[in-house]
Parts: C-alpha cells; sequence; structure tokens
C-alpha cells in the first residue's frame, strides 16, 4: 500500500504481563485465533483486561481481528487509555499488509483505510502525525472505488468539493454522492441536494435534502437541518410541496 505512511512495525504498548485463568485453557504461547477468541469472549464478559491481553499477544502472531480490535481499544479509550497514535500503528500495520479480494479479513482493511484517512484529515496533536489532506483523499478514494463504501464516498466528495487534498471538482464530487446516495447514505443525499440547489435545480436539491434529513441519525441531522431548513426559506410554495413528495418516492426507492 503505497500511500499508507512508512510505520515499519506495530509497536503495541508495554503493560505488566499477567497470567490468565488457568481454567481458561489458553496461555500467551496458544495460537492467535484461540487468543482472539478468547479477547473476543472476555471482552463481551466485561473482562476487559484479559481482553487486551489476548488481543496483543494475538496481534503480536499476526492475528488481523486481533489487531483491529486492538486498535479500536486504543482509539476510543476502551479498556486502555486512549492513545490515537498506538490506534494509528496498528490500523496502519492493517493496511501495509493488505488483505485478499474475498478475504474474511476485508472488513478489518476497510475499517483500517477509513480510521487512517480520518487521522491525516484531523492529524494527531503531540505525535509524528500531522494534518496531511492529500494522504487522507488516496485513502478515501481507495476504499470508496475498490471497495465501493458508501462513507469513503460521502468524505472524498467532501474533500473533492472543498478543493482539499487535491484540485477541487465539483463534477466527480456529485458523481461520488449520487453512488452513496443510491444506498441510502444520508450525508451523502443531503449534501447531493444542497449542490442541486445551489445549481438551480429547486425541486430535486430540496427533496434530496429532504429524503437525507429524514434518514439521518441524531448527529447528522443537525447539519442536514441547516442545509434544509435555509433552502426552504426561500423557496416558493409550489416547490416546497412538490419537493416532499419527491423525497417520499426518493426513500421509498433507496
Amino acid at each position: 500500500m503505497g500511500f499508507v505512511a512508512s510505520v515499519a512495525t506495530v509497536c503495541i504498548a508495554a503493560t505488566p504481563s499477567r497470567a490468565f485463568d488457568p481454567d481458561a485453557g489458553v496461555t500467551r504461547e496458544s495460537g492467535p485465533f484461540d487468543l482472539f477468541r478468547f479477547g473476543f469472549s472476555a471482552y463481551k464478559n466485561g473482562d476487559k483486561d484479559d481482553a487486551v491481553e489476548a488481543y496483543r499477544y494475538a496481534a503480536e502472531k499476526g492475528h488481523p481481528g486481533a489487531r483491529w480490535a486492538l486498535a479500536n481499544m486504543y482509539a476510543y479509550g476502551d479498556g486502555v487509555e486512549e492513545n490515537d497514535y498506538e490506534a494509528f500503528k496498528i490500523y496502519n500495520e492493517i493496511a501495509r499488509q493488505g488483505v485478499e479480494p474475498g478475504s474474511e479479513d476485508l472488513g478489518y482493511f476497510v475499517h483500517a483505510l477509513m480510521s487512517l484517512a480520518g487521522y491525516y484529515k484531523r492529524g494527531i496533536p503531540g505525535s509524528p502525525v500531522a494534518v496531511d489532506m492529500v494522504q487522507a483523499r488516496q485513502l478515501y478514494f481507495h476504499a470508496a472505488s475498490a471497495f465501493g463504501l458508501a462513507d469513503a464516498q460521502f468524505e472524498l466528495a467532501r474533500l473533492m468539493m472543498d478543493g482539499l487534498g487535491g484540485d477541487d471538482d465539483v463534477h466527480q464530487a456529485k458523481k461520488w454522492l449520487n453512488r452513496a446516495a443510491q444506498t441510502g447514505h444520508a450525508g451523502a443525499t443531503a449534501l447531493l441536494g444542497h449542490q442541486l440547489f445551489t445549481e438551480g435545480q429547486v425541486v430535486r436539491g430540496l427533496a434530496y435534502m429532504t429524503s437525507g434529513l429524514e434518514r439521518a441519525g441524531d448527529a447528522e441531522k443537525i447539519w442536514i437541518r441547516t442545509l434544509q431548513e435555509q433552502a426552504f426559506s426561500i423557496a416558493d410554495e409550489n416547490d416546497r410541496r412538490t419537493a416532499i413528495a419527491l423525497a417520499q418516492d426518493l426513500i421509498a426507492r433507496q
């Protein structure tokens, strides 16, 4: 993966070694799958110390699921102290190893690409990972084009519209938004509607924004509602009525 920053190895944070429950039938010398399975079971049962330890040993033995789980725990401070740079290094190793088409590890790989893109988009204060929109755009493009991930298509379109990490390209951004919108992605549907509205396609733009608002989760509703209400406030009554009817048709078809 040439576009992924060069981090040679996963540096698992050191913690005092603890012995597993002797009745568990798992030790640090167990195989990576057994360690991962034990860690997963421990996590579900709320034994996060055991989960972290098992995931670390399994990750050191190359288990991609354990690496992914451990990276998530660092990213969200779940059972360990939050450490975005530690999470970044592990996601980066998953991405560098790649994945074969049809592999059961595909989900881990794609999630790692998206996580890395997010880190490059924001940067990680106090670490070597600076904001790098070129890297972010390349990673989103890979996830969007190779794997058809709607979230990646949406994020890529936003960068293209703002000219971040490359040239601004509204025409291409609209294509990516349309692809994501066809899957029912609320943010992509609303942003596409906003762009159509600004281009003079009033009814269609209002309908897409309304459809996106209907589908949005709580966090997305805030910015989507702002766009939709601003647009509705300057549209005439006939256009609003027609757009609401069209929005319901869009929701039914997606």
